[in-house]
């Protein structure tokens, strides 16, 4: 009755979670009914009317709706197990909890490692409370955490960042990912998320793995050496031919070569790129 309560409401929301409650609502084989007046507080929860039924989907503090000791610790019990915690209430009376886990990408902690080995710090930004976004950073090993944030706060964590001298990757795939996408330094977009954070990400990554994270900085660290390496030949023929050929000292066929191999020399270093190993 909680999960059909609870995906009757969420059905509405294109929000991860809940569409977690909404699939085991359908796992279930539950007749959802028709919620109506929808409401989105976002970084809250959601509200709607089933007939004359106020239903309340959220967070605790959300609800409006005080918890029983027993409830309470169970709260606590989920939540160190790095759950996410909803509250399903109806006519400002609690129904029930319902635990949602975020389930690791497999390639995370060794992306986190990774990452670590070349010197870069990493954060944690969520909305999850802060007993669970600690259970999931201690099992990656994320150095530093912002739980509790809400949506349109995001990107001020980000410039916060920035403020102390720090330049910022953000990694996201939601809409309210967007703003801090654009704020931070480099904006790594995950290509199977929102359609909006697709269009703030600087990166785009068409897999959602985190390796490729590690990848795409790594090739843009390649990439850029190359370019500092092309321009430093360039302009070192050109330096070095330029004066020959004033003084009268350098056929036109010889400079002609000249020109044509800094030319294939440029593409022959850029090419080695594609034999370069990323991880």
């Amino acid at each position: 009755e909680v999960i059909q309560y609870a995906a009757a409401v969420e059905q509405l929301s294109e929000h991860p979670l809940a569409q977690a409650i909404v699939r085991a609502a359908k796992e279930k084989k539950l007749s959802l009914k028709e919620a109506k007046k929808f409401e989105s507080i976002a970084g809250k929860g959601v509200s709607g009317r089933i007939g004359k039924d106020l239903i309340v989907v959220g967070n605790v503090r959300f609800i409006g709706t005080p918890l029983s000791a027993s409830h309470n610790k169970e709260l606590a019990r989920l939540e160190g197990e790095a759950k996410t915690v909803i509250a399903v209430a109806r006519n400002k009376k609690l129904l029930g909890l319902v635990a949602i886990a975020d389930t690791l990408k497999e390639d995370a902690r060794e992306a986190i490692q990774r990452l670590k080995e070349q010197k870069v710090q990493t954060v944690m930004i969520t909305g999850d409370n802060q007993k669970t976004a600690e259970a999931i950073g201690k099992q990656v090993g994320i150095d530093s955490i912002f739980a509790q944030v809400l949506p349109q706060d995001k990107a001020q964590k980000v410039k916060e960042l920035q403020e102390k001298g720090l330049k910022v990757a953000f990694v996201g795939d939601g809409i309210n990912d967007s703003p801090a996408l654009v704020q931070s330094d480099l904006g790594i977009a995950i290509g199977t998320g929102t359609d909006i954070a697709i269009e703030a990400g600087s990166i785009v990554l068409v897999k959602g793995h985190p390796l490729k994270v590690v990848e795409a900085l790594n090739l843009s660290r390649i990439t850029f050496r190359t370019i500092k390496q092309n321009l430093f030949w360039a302009f070192f023929y050109n330096v070095a031919a330029i004066p020959l050929a004033a003084l009268g000292l350098l056929s036109p066929m010889i400079a002609a070569g000249v020109m044509a191999f800094s030319s294939v020399s440029v593409v022959g270093n850029s090419l080695r790129i594609k034999r370069k190993k990323l991880m």
